[in-house]
C-alpha cells in the first residue's frame, strides 16, 4: 500500500474512452505511474456527459480497476474537461505599485494576476485556467518574476481557458456521484502538453495535438509560455460517421474499417483493391473501395488540420513552432497521419511520447493515454506548490516560536 498523501489521480472522461491513471509522488519529487483503468465509454458525446447514469458505471469501472491494480483506495481525482465550449484567450493585468519605496512584492504580483482573471466574461462561464505568460514593469517586456524590482506599475499577461459553468458542472457532478471529491479540474489539452512536452521543447516552440472521438485539443507552446489553446469538436467518431455515409454501411462496420484498413493517404498501390467481408452465417457484406475508403479519410483528417493551421496563422503562432507537432490521442494511432499533418501544416511531426515519467510501459507507450497522465503530472505540479507553501509558512512559524524564546 501507498502512503495516501503522496496518491495523485487523473480522470479523463473521453468520448471514446474512460481512463483512471494512478501516480505516485515520491519524496523527491519524483512521478511514477502504479495504476490504470479504463473503460468504454458510453454517456459522453463530443467531449461532454450526455448520459449521467452510463457516464456514471464507465467511471466506477474504470476506478476499481485502477484501484486494483495500484492496490489502492482512490478519493479524489484531477478531472480533464473539454468540449466545442472551451476557448482560450490572451489577457493583460494591470497593478500600480504604491508603496513609498516603489519596491514591487509578493502582493503585488498577486493583485496584479487577480486583476487579469478578471474577465468580462458571460456569466454562465467560468475560468478554468489562468496561466501567466509573463510580466511588464514600466513598460519593460519579458519579466519573468517582479519581486524586489522597483517600478510604479506592474502588469502581466495570462492566457485565459474558460468554459460553460452549467456544461463544466455536469462532468464535476458525475465525479461526486460516485462519492468521489474533484482535486481540480483541468483542461485535457493542457494536460497532453504537460505529459508529452519538455521545457526544451516548450522553448523553442512546439504545438501538441490530441486527436480523441469526439474533440481535437491544441496547445502550442513559445518561449517556454503558452502562446494559444483550441478545441474542434471533431474526432475519430466523425471519421466513422463520414466513411458509414460514404461507404453507404451500418457505423459499425465503418468503425471497424477504419481500425483495420483506414490510413490518413491514399497511395497509388492501393488504386483498383476492393475489401469483401462475410458477414454472420457466413453472408457477404458489400465490397468496399479501399481507395474511397482512405481518400473520405484523409479530407476528413485534412479538415482537422487544417483548421487548427488556420487558427494558429490568426494568432501568429505558426511561425514559433520551430521544435514541431506532436500527435497523441487515439487518432494518433491511425497509419500517415503524421505525414498528412506534416503537408497540411508544412511542419516536422512525430507521436507524442511521456518519456519524462517512470512506470507502467505499457500506458505511457500509447498515445492516447496522454492526457490522463499529464492530469496526473498536473496533480504533481499542485502538491509540490502545497508543499513549498506548507514548509514556508513552517519555517516563518518556527522563526516566530524562536524569536519569542529569546525574549
Amino acid at each position: 500500500m501507498f502512503d495516501p498523501s503522496s496518491i495523485i489521480v487523473g480522470l479523463e472522461v473521453g468520448t471514446s474512452k474512460v481512463c483512471a491513471v494512478v501516480g505516485e509522488l515520491a519524496a523527491d519529487g519524483a512521478l511514477n505511474i502504479v495504476g490504470l483503468g479504463q473503460a468504454r465509454s458510453r454517456g459522453v458525446r463530443k467531449g461532454e456527459i450526455a448520459d449521467t447514469s452510463l457516464a456514471e458505471e464507465d467511471m466506477r469501472q474504470a476506478i476499481v480497476e485502477a484501484e486494483h491494480m495500484a492496490d489502492v483506495e482512490i478519493r479524489s481525482v484531477y478531472l480533464g474537461v473539454t468540449g466545442g465550449h472551451v476557448r482560450g484567450f490572451d489577457n493583460r493585468g494591470v497593478h500600480p505599485i504604491v508603496s513609498a519605496d516603489r519596491e514591487i512584492t509578493e502582493d503585488d504580483v498577486q493583485d496584479c494576476i487577480k486583476n487579469a482573471k478578471t474577465i468580462n466574461l458571460p456569466n454562465q462561464n467560468h475560468v478554468i485556467h489562468a496561466i501567466r505568460q509573463h510580466f511588464l514593469v514600466d513598460g519593460v517586456n519579458g519579466i519573468t518574476n517582479p519581486v524586489h524590482m522597483l517600478g510604479g506599475r506592474v502588469e502581466v499577461d495570462v492566457h485565459v481557458v474558460h468554459g460553460n459553468l452549467n456544461r463544466l458542472q455536469n462532468a464535476i457532478r458525475a465525479v461526486k456521484g460516485l462519492q468521489l471529491e474533484v482535486d481540480d479540474i483541468v483542461f485535457t489539452g493542457l494536460a497532453s502538453s504537460l505529459a508529452v512536452l519538455n521545457n526544451d521543447q516548450k522553448e523553442v516552440g512546439a504545438l501538441v495535438v490530441d486527436i480523441g472521438g469526439g474533440t481535437t485539443e491544441y496547445v502550442a507552446y513559445a518561449n517556454g509560455i503558452i502562446k494559444h489553446t483550441g478545441v474542434l469538436a471533431v474526432g475519430g467518431d466523425h471519421v466513422s460517421n463520414d466513411l458509414a455515409y460514404g461507404l453507404k454501411v451500418p457505423l459499425s462496420r465503418a468503425e471497424q474499417l477504419k481500425i483495420e484498413h483506414g490510413a490518413a493517404l491514399v497511395d497509388e498501390a492501393i488504386k483498383g483493391q476492393v475489401l469483401s467481408q462475410s458477414g454472420e452465417l457466413g453472408r457477404s457484406l458489400k465490397s468496399v473501395n479501399l481507395e474511397h475508403l482512405r481518400r473520405i479519410m484523409s479530407l476528413r483528417l485534412e479538415e482537422i488540420f487544417q483548421l487548427i493551421g488556420q487558427d494558429l496563422d490568426h494568432v501568429h503562432a505558426l511561425d514559433c513552432l520551430r521544435t514541431g507537432v506532436f500527435l497523441c490521442g487515439g487518432g494518433a494511432r491511425i497509419p500517415q497521419i503524421a505525414q498528412l499533418a506534416e503537408q497540411v501544416l508544412e511542419l516536422p511531426v512525430c507521436v507524442g511520447k511521456t518519456d519524462s515519467i517512470s512506470g507502467l510501459k505499457s500506458a505511457l507507450d500509447q498515445p492516447e493515454f496522454a492526457a490522463t497522465i499529464g492530469l496526473v503530472k498536473f496533480g504533481s505540479f499542485q502538491q509540490r506548490k502545497r508543499a513549498a507553501r506548507g514548509s514556508i509558512t513552517e519555517g516563518l512559524k518556527n522563526t516566530i516560536t524562536s524569536f519569542f524564546k529569546r525574549q
